[in-house]
């Protein structure tokens, strides 16, 4: 028991060591800047998310022309 106590007061004695060490105020990390390799990668995805929303246009609309079509057919011609 008597180890225990000296152990611990020296671990919690030790521990604010372990922090982040702060940046002095006059350096600070440099600005991120883009790259070919992110520019490479975000092509793609913008070309794919134009195409996604042309697909789903096109699909709204033939749904649209469906509802159109199945409207027309199910009221009765008038005799």
């Amino acid at each position: 028991m008597r180890l225990h106590l000296p152990l611990l007061l020296l671990s919690l004695a030790t521990l604010p060591g372990c922090g982040k060490p702060e940046l002095p105020d006059n350096e600070r990390p440099p600005e991120p800047q883009a790259t070919a390799l992110r520019d490479a990668i975000a092509q793609p995805l913008e070309q794919a998310k134009a195409a996604q929303t042309a697909v789903d246009e096109a699909a709204r609309a033939q749904r649209a022309a469906i509802d159109a079509a199945a409207e027309t057919s199910a009221t009765p011609a008038p005799q």
